[in-house]
């Protein structure tokens, strides 16, 4: 069964920022109209990246196994958690002291810049709508855990056409780690995520719309309250199977020793779950 509904926020609409905190609650997921962000630089990223893809340019660009910064080509494709299947796509981890092309690096530079500024001023809503009860479980302020991060990562992906037969998924299902998602729209459906029910529900493909979601990492600061709900890019045609698609998530970090939980560090947090992906070794 596949539920088509998620709620469209306008943030021009009175009361946007506790609807906005509330959708998180309920769905894990918020979809955003009338954001700060500039969706044409969004699509120009797009295009000048999709071309970089198809080039051997990026092979001069291979992660640094360290630092995660740089190009991972679809042998080094992460797994779901749990998944002994790669997902079928490339990538490129940007940080601002990471590696890039130079020709492309601008565009990454004010894209990065508007959408942490974006964030923060999300983070910042969650923590003054939590429930009372949750927010005093909060070790610090939400919007203070982030200052000073250099752990945030933009992630510029590509899934090519897949090959006539081909059965790995574009993204198995999976939850994100960190603690918010800021997901322009991509060029191409395909995103789904998991209800409370058990049914899928399939994200509207609009080009003026941003969604955010839940980490693993919020959901350890809150208890459960904000759930990392999970989700999955799947092929839900052949058209768009023989298409690229393109996608642009920045994943807000904590700096490493922020204290999520009684359990958990940031970096501790991070560090555990990038082994469970196959990511890092030890």
């Amino acid at each position: 069964m596949v539920n088509k509904t998620l709620p469209t926020l306008s943030l021009k609409a009175s009361g946007a920022d506790r609807a906005f905190v509330e959708s998180l609650s309920e769905y894990g997921f918020a979809a955003l109209t009338d954001h700060p962000i500039d969706m044409t630089l969004v699509y120009r990223i797009y295009e000048s990246w999709r071309e970089f893809f198809n080039t051997e340019q990026k092979f001069d660009y291979r992660y640094h196994v360290e630092t995660q910064d740089g190009y991972f080509g679809l042998a080094e494709a992460e797994s779901a958690k749990g998944s002994q299947q790669q997902d079928f796509k490339e990538y490129f981890h940007y940080y601002p002291w990471g590696q890039c092309p130079t020709d492309l690096k601008q565009d990454l530079e004010t894209y990065y810049a508007q959408a942490e500024s974006f964030a923060k001023q999300l983070l910042t809503w969650v923590e003054a709508f939590s429930p009372p009860e949750i927010s005093k479980g909060y070790l610090e302020p939400l919007s203070s855990m982030i200052h000073s991060s250099e752990s945030s990562l933009l992630r510029v992906l590509h899934y090519p056409p897949l090959p006539q037969g081909a059965t790995q998924p574009r993204a198995s299902a999976h939850e994100d780690i960190n603690l918010l998602t800021i997901l322009p729209a991509s060029n191409g459906p395909g995103l789904e995520i998991l209800a409370k029910n058990g049914s899928w529900i399939q994200i509207e493909d609009r080009d003026d719309q941003i969604l955010i979601n839940t980490g693993d990492m919020l959901a350890e600061a809150s208890g459960g309250h904000f759930p990392s709900t999970t989700h999955r890019v799947s092929v839900q045609s052949s058209d768009s199977a023989s298409e690229s698609r393109m996608s642009l998530p920045l994943f807000l970090h904590p700096r490493q020793e922020v204290r999520l939980s009684r359990r958990y560090l940031a970096g501790e947090y991070l560090h555990e779950r990038l082994i469970e992906l196959g990511v890092l070794t030890s």
